[in-house]
């Protein structure tokens, strides 16, 4: 399935593709912040629809998340990494997508703040 996700603001627009099963919220200091929800995905299942330059990337600890969020209205669409196989990952703020239903959506609790 194809979904479409953007920032509160349009500067930052994407589409993502696969299927949406679930979600993980986890309560690390950053998560638990902007209580997003997180849907992992191929890095190349993601395709951005306006350009990189829109966006801003914070990173912090360990410095292996990139946590993208927009300067205009500081939304955080999605984040980029690698997960333990080294694949290219999208961890997508489901809470940023188009026309989802989040009490649909079963979602997992993460323990990242004992990490």
């Amino acid at each position: 399935m194809n979904y479409k996700g953007s920032c509160h603001c349009g500067n930052i627009a994407f589409e993502v593709e696969g299927e949406l099963t679930g979600a993980l919220a986890c309560n690390c200091s950053i998560c638990s912040r902007k209580a997003s929800l997180l849907w992992f995905v191929p890095r190349d299942r993601l395709r951005l629809l306006t350009p990189e330059g829109a966006m801003s990337t914070y990173t912090f600890n360990k410095h292996v998340i990139r946590h993208h969020f927009c300067p205009t209205c500081g939304m955080h669409p999605f984040g980029e990494g690698v997960d333990p196989q080294g694949n290219k990952t999208a961890a997508v703020n489901i809470r940023c997508l188009e026309n989802i239903d989040l009490a649909s959506v079963p979602v997992q609790q993460f323990d990242g703040r004992s990490k």
